[in-house]
């Protein structure tokens, strides 16, 4: 089983800081938030830890779903310069954001989905051409954002052979039941818990998400990812941690 941790929750510290604490616990996998404060990354620093990496893409001011054009082929630029990285490093996976719909969108609803697809095709085809997976990772129930439908996402990336990361907290949120998370598509997984009203990125174990039944069904099936604990503080890291440490 692979372990790992974003760094989200290292956003108010140094990386230096946050990767230190990260391989001070024994984690393996370290997820690199790469956009602003650790927007411009140095690979020496990086390579400086016993730490393998995968990179959550910029997601702050970045919509690859716009149907302002420039808006979208500056968010594409950004999202292939983690995609870069991840090459330079040898990190296994890039999670992308799928963009949302502003509210002047909305009457565009199908074109949004459209552009969006577009976008997600051609990061996809970029991160292939480089030996990196590109994940699109599906969205919680708040205003505007888009693939929150898993079996909407899991269609689409099926059949253009892309893969999913599983949020497993926006699920959730979404209300989808832990028998229902499951899709050959995932290859890589955000595991924080919730009580399904808001997207609280929970220590694991302190919310109502069934995580134990999530992971054992992912297990049965050679799951082969990672899991990256996503929480907000170092003291959820460490729980989340202990909790995985105890339950498998």
């Amino acid at each position: 089983m692979k372990i790992g941790a974003s760094t989200l929750a290292g956003l108010h510290d140094t990386l230096e800081n946050c990767l230190e604490f990260i391989e001070g616990l024994g984690i393996e996998y370290a997820e690199l938030v790469h956009q602003f404060p650790s927007e411009f990354i140095e690979i020496e620093l990086l390579e400086s830890f016993n730490l393998k990496y995968s990179i959550h893409s910029p997601f702050m001011d970045v919509n690859i779903a716009s149907l302002q054009e420039r808006s979208r082929l500056n968010s594409i630029e950004q999202i292939k310069s983690s995609i870069d990285l991840a090459s330079e490093i040898d990190a296994e996976t890039v999670v992308v954001h799928p963009g949302f719909m502003p509210f002047l969108a909305r009457p565009f609803e199908d074109k949004v989905y459209e552009t969006a697809n577009k976008s997600i095709l051609e990061l996809g085809n970029y991160a292939k051409d480089l030996g990196v997976n590109a994940a699109i990772e599906n969205m919680p129930t708040f205003e505007g954002m888009i693939y929150k439908d898993l079996k909407k996402l899991d269609q689409f990336l099926t059949e253009n052979e892309m893969s999913m990361t599983l949020d497993i907290g926006h699920a959730n949120h979404v209300g989808y039941s832990a028998d229902e998370m499951y899709f050959d598509s995932i290859k890589h997984i955000h595991a924080h818990d919730n009580f399904g009203d808001d997207d609280s990125h929970l220590a694991l174990g302190e919310g109502s998400i069934d995580l134990k039944h999530i992971i054992k069904k992912f297990e049965s099936k050679n799951y082969d990812g990672i899991y990256i604990i996503e929480v907000n503080d170092n003291d959820s890291i460490k729980k989340s941690f202990e909790y995985m440490k105890e339950n498998f």
